[in-house]
């Protein structure tokens, strides 16, 4: 069968734009500041785990990959901070230190938003389905190279930077097979879910269990009658 003479072909650098799209989306919305990244991109020969705060998913299914983010300490806590008072806690309640087991928690949390978003797209843009880790988030104090089996038999790596509202500097790198999607008949991409609507969403309170209905008093008369009472 002959393939469509304009056939799209999505690859490496494709994936990776989609994947730094998903972190500027969801860190933008999640912290209300304008998070946004370099328009150019490294070509590395390995990916690492970097001081202050580095985080690591392993993705598999249509393809395999290995995503790490290093995050310096002010990057970290500004989006951390950013996070927890755009949700309304007041900045007394906010750990100081980029060590805290908090702010791990929050970082992963993110994080996890943020390769939900890019597998979501990937099904919806490319029609095929990844899976993928929980983030890991360690607290490093020197450099760390992370080797991890990720299936990867033709690797390519990339590593791309970012910029926090305030100017502060993270890394996002790619390590994936080499891959090419090729279009081999035009579909519509199922529509992008609003992230502030899942996100007002995710943060609402369980609906409370209705209360059992009081009897009534003919209820309890009719009851006492049976009884014979």
């Amino acid at each position: 069968m002959s393939l469509p003479d304009q056939s799209v072909i999505f690859g490496t650098e494709d994936l990776l734009m989609s994947l730094c799209n998903s972190v500027t989306r969801v860190l933008s919305v999640a912290t209300q500041s304008q998070v946004h990244y370099s328009g150019m991109v490294q070509r590395i020969s390995k990916t690492c785990l970097k001081p202050d705060i580095g985080c690591f998913v392993l993705f598999d299914g249509g393809f395999s990959g290995l995503v790490i983010i290093n995050f310096s300490a002010s990057a970290a806590m500004e989006l951390y901070q950013s996070y927890l008072l755009s949700m309304g806690m007041s900045k007394e309640d906010l750990v100081s230190s980029y060590t805290s087991d908090e702010v791990s928690n929050v970082m992963g949390e993110l994080m996890n938003q943020v390769v939900g978003d890019f597998t979501g797209k990937i099904r919806r843009e490319l029609q095929t389905h990844i899976t993928q880790n929980q983030p890991k988030m360690l607290v490093l104090n020197k450099q760390v190279m992370l080797s991890v089996d990720a299936n990867l038999d033709n690797p390519e790596a990339r590593r791309v930077t970012f910029y926090t509202g305030n100017n502060n500097i993270f890394y996002l790198e790619l390590a994936i097979d080499r891959t090419e999607f090729i279009k081999l008949y035009d579909f519509e991409p199922q529509e992008t879910p609003d992230p502030d609507a899942l996100m007002a969403q995710a943060h609402q309170p369980a609906p409370a269990a209705a209360a059992p209905a009081a009897a009534t008093d003919s209820d309890t008369d009719d009851l006492l009658k049976s009884l014979g009472m």
